[in-house]
């Protein structure tokens, strides 16, 4: 990768998409070096896309100075320090390889890839190459989340042996609504197992340990929709909804279930952890909440710690304690500790190798599911 100029300090980001995932992820980018101290500004160069008055638009209203409609000659530009990739999860190996390949660090939305084989492809280029490299889970960095990881570290709520994640939409009730790519499985790879119970997979990962066995179960409701450009209607190749139980190499077990077809839950990530001294319950829709129960603490209860003291993790850089933060926040905390890696700081986590291990539980999920039995996770 070329080192960061002394001169300059600048960090040179082109980013590959510019919808959804595109917009948060700019967003991250601008915020990061408004608050916290970075050794390098990021600086938003080029925005990528296929269609060049889409990107154009989108490249104005988010702040960057040039676009293009190639991604292959983006990658390879001398100009670009970083490659963030925020497209559908069928082009995420060959652009992360590639731009591995030229020397950048990547951070790439999630999952890493379509299958645990483009995921292995990818640590294998990232390594060979040298270069930073992460997986845009934020949701660890969530102060919430954060401080329960603290919380269990310390060992004070004992042995864990119960995780509980779920992650609920409603997006997709409607049976007219359109066959957009997350419904087709050589784009996404899978439905709401890959889009939604990846990220309670991960926190799983980050707050209990590594899963070893996996029971699920993977339903379709509906298996045809309108094609999203007109004429006629297409099969729906992917999950809907999609359940696990879990075993960890710790011994504790756990569930996880992702729908996007459960009215009124918009986006409901929640987890909770129950250990042998102890629980933890966090709420994505109350986000600076944690609610901790300990076995000898003063209350019969769960108390709620409102995560947004100074000591809790990233809030010192943000507002005074009680001035909540919100969804936004957990992508400029995710880049704040991505631009330190690629300048030399501590690697950031999760990285490639994290995404592989995400992929392959997803992977032997989808064969439990085929087998209708428990499956290794890796």
């Amino acid at each position: 990768m070329r080192p960061v100029s002394p001169e300059r300090r600048e960090l040179r980001v082109a980013m590959i998409g510019h919808r959804f995932m595109g917009r948060a992820h700019s967003n991250g980018w601008r915020q990061a070096g408004h608050f916290f101290e970075l050794p390098a500004k990021p600086v938003l160069a080029l925005l990528c896309g296929r269609d060049a008055t889409a990107v154009a638009d989108a490249a104005s209203r988010y702040g960057f100075e040039a676009t293009s409609t190639d991604w292959r000659e983006t990658v390879a530009r001398d100009d670009v320090d970083v490659v963030d990739v925020c497209t559908p999860g069928d082009s995420h190996a060959e652009i992360a390889i590639a731009a591995a390949e030229a020397g950048k660090a990547v951070l790439c939305e999630k999952p890493l890839a379509n299958d645990p084989a483009e995921a292995r492809a990818m640590l294998d280029a990232v390594k060979r190459a040298g270069v930073a490299h992460m997986v845009c889970h934020n949701y660890r960095r969530a102060p919430a989340v954060l401080l329960a990881r603290r919380i269990l570290d310390s060992g004070r709520l004992g042995r864990i042996h119960h995780y509980r994640g779920t992650y609920l939409q409603d997006w997709i009730v409607d049976p007219e609504f359109p066959r957009v790519w997350r419904l087709e499985k050589a784009r996404a790879g899978s439905g709401a197992l890959g889009d939604i119970a990846s990220h309670s997979i991960d926190l799983a990962r980050f707050l209990v340990g590594e899963i070893c066995e996996v029971s699920g179960l993977l339903e379709t409701f509906v298996e045809e929709r309108p094609l999203p450009e007109g004429g006629g209607r297409g099969a729906v190749d992917v999950d809907d909804a999609a359940l696990a139980l879990l075993r960890f190499e710790s011994g504790a077990i756990g569930s996880v279930e992702g729908s996007r077809f459960a009215p009124g839950r918009k986006n409901w990530n929640r987890f909770e952890i129950n250990a042998s001294r102890g629980s933890l319950v966090f709420d994505l829709e109350r986000i600076n909440e944690l609610r901790v129960y300990e076995e000898d603490g003063p209350d019969s209860g769960f108390r709620t710690i409102l995560a947004t003291d100074p000591s809790h993790p990233f809030v010192e850089a943000w507002w005074p304690p009680g001035h909540a933060l919100g969804y936004e926040h957990t992508f400029v905390h995710t880049l704040v500790d991505f631009v330190r890696a690629v300048c030399g700081g501590p690697p950031a986590t999760p990285d490639f190798a994290d995404g592989l291990r995400n992929q392959e539980v997803l992977d032997a999920i989808e064969r439990s599911a085929r087998a209708r039995s428990w499956a290794p996770a890796h």
